[in-house]
Formats: C-alpha cells, sequence, structure tokens
C-alpha cells in the first residue's frame, strides 16, 4: 500500500507563512535540498488544498505550452474551483479521507500532502497520513497560516529520525501509530 506523507517547513510556533502567506523567513540549506531530493523519488502524487493551490499557481503559473509534469498527478481538494480553470491538476470534490484511502490501494509511488493545514487535518481525522515530516524554522512569527488544526482525538506519532541543520533548523520525521 502506498504510504501517505504530510510535510514541509514551519516555524517554531507552528504557521505554514505569515498571514500574508510570504514565506520570506524561511532558511534554505543544503541539508534540506539533500532530504528534498531524496524524497521526490519516491514519490508520484501530490494532494493539496484549495488555498495551497492558488499561493502555488500565483508564486510559479503554468506556461500556456506546458508539457505534464513526468509522471506526477496532482488533485486539488476543492468544493469551489471550476474544474476547467485548473491546469495540470485534478479538483476533487468529493470527501477527502475516502478520496485518498482509495488512492492508497492503488498501485504508484508515495502520496505527499504539501501544504495545506486544513485538508491535512481531515486526512489525519481519517487515518490516512502514515507519516509527518517537517523542516522547523528557529524563528516565532506570532501569526500566519497555522500547520495544525483543532482535532476531534489524539494522534501518537514515533519518532524515525531528528536531524539538526548548520543554520539552526531542526527536521523532524515521524510515523504516524495506528
Amino acid at each position: 500500500m502506498r504510504k501517505v506523507t504530510f510535510g514541509g517547513a514551519n516555524s517554531l510556533d507552528n504557521f505554514f507563512a505569515r498571514e500574508d502567506g510570504a514565506m520570506d523567513w524561511l532558511m534554505w540549506s543544503d541539508e534540506a535540498m539533500e532530504i528534498m531530493n531524496d524524497f521526490w523519488p519516491k514519490v508520484d502524487c501530490i494532494l493539496m488544498g484549495r488555498k495551497t493551490y492558488e499561493v502555488a499557481i500565483k508564486s510559479n503559473p503554468p506556461a500556456e505550452d506546458a508539457e505534464p509534469d513526468s509522471g506526477m498527478k496532482t488533485f486539488v481538494f476543492s468544493r469551489s474551483l471550476d474544474p476547467a480553470s485548473v491546469k495540470g491538476a485534478e479538483v476533487v470534490s468529493e470527501n477527502a479521507g475516502e478520496f485518498v484511502r482509495a488512492l492508497k490501494a492503488q498501485e504508484g509511488k508515495d502520496i505527499c500532502v504539501m501544504g495545506g493545514g486544513e485538508l491535512a487535518n481531515s486526512l489525519l481525522e481519517a487515518g490516512v497520513i502514515d507519516e509527518i515530516g517537517f523542516n522547523i524554522h528557529p524563528v516565532l512569527l506570532g501569526s500566519g497560516v497555522p500547520l495544525f488544526h483543532r482535532l476531534s482525538r489524539q494522534i501518537d506519532l514515533e519518532l524515525i529520525e531528528c536531524r539538526p541543520f548548520k543554520n539552526g533548523c531542526v527536521y523532524v520525521l515521524y510515523r504516524v501509530k495506528k
């Protein structure tokens, strides 16, 4: 069965981005790039919510003549987006947990939940996220776009890896206990 990983970068106080969506506080490093270079070849599917999709398109709009990505399938979860307006991704308006459960049962590589704290929250509630991995940055933003939202239950995690970076960031990877 395919593995679903929720991950990215966050501030120590639980934010993906500033309130205006800015991520100017991110500290890039060779160590983070090494982890990403190891992770992406294992993935052939990206899941994101509408807000993350809109930020991604705004910051990196697809070219009109863009070729399809090399086998990477992208699903955007939204009940308000017009599927015809979305390029390079499939819009999913059905229950996210059920959709991802079925997707996990299909043949393929692993699945990445990108951004989307709200989407990740629903997938955690549905029990379909297998791992959580984050590059925690040594900054307190004070406010912003939250990484985690209120859950209806406790979710226990098992530490797989913890790696401090030279720039003060800490990478953590957890397995979700079932």
